[in-house]
C-alpha cells in the first residue's frame, strides 16, 4: 500500500522543477534567489487564474528559509490564496524538496506570501475580477 503523500492537500501545486548545477553555489547548495524566482512563478501562475488578467508582483513576505535544497533535488511550490483586495492578490506559497541523492524524502524548504497586482494591457492595475 503506498504511503500518503505528505505534500499539502489543502494547497494547489502550481509548479515542479528540478534544481540543476547551474543554480547552485560550489558547495551544492541552490542560491535562495533560484528558489525564489520559482515561488514567484508558480505564485504568479496562480493569481493569474484568479484574476484572469496579467499580475505583477510588489511584494514578498516573511520569507523563511527552512532547510537548503540541493542539486538533484525536485522542487515542488504549491499555493494558497490568503486574500483578494480590490487590485490585489495575496499567496501564501510553500516550496517542497524531493531529495534525490538521499532518502527520496519530501520536506518543506521555504515558505513565503508574495502578493501580486492585477493588470490590464497599458500594464495599469485593475480590479480582480471574482
Amino acid at each position: 500500500m503506498p504511503s500518503p503523500s505528505p505534500y499539502p492537500k489543502d494547497k494547489h501545486a502550481s509548479l515542479r522543477r528540478i534544481a540543476m548545477p547551474a543554480d547552485a553555489n560550489p558547495d551544492g547548495d541552490i542560491f535562495g534567489g533560484w528558489i525564489m524566482s520559482q515561488m514567484d512563478s508558480a505564485g504568479a501562475s496562480h493569481s493569474r487564474y484568479i484574476a484572469n488578467s496579467r499580475v505583477v508582483t510588489i511584494a514578498v513576505e516573511a520569507m523563511t528559509f527552512h532547510l537548503p535544497v540541493f542539486v538533484g533535488d525536485e522542487v515542488s511550490c504549491y499555493c494558497e490564496t490568503v486574500k483578494i483586495g480590490r487590485t490585489s492578490i495575496a499567496v501564501h506559497i510553500e516550496a517542497w524538496a524531493r531529495r534525490r541523492k538521499q532518502t527520496n524524502e519530501h520536506i518543506k524548504v521555504t515558505e513565503a506570501v508574495y502578493t501580486f497586482i492585477a493588470m490590464d494591457e497599458n500594464r495599469k492595475p485593475i480590479p480582480v475580477k471574482r
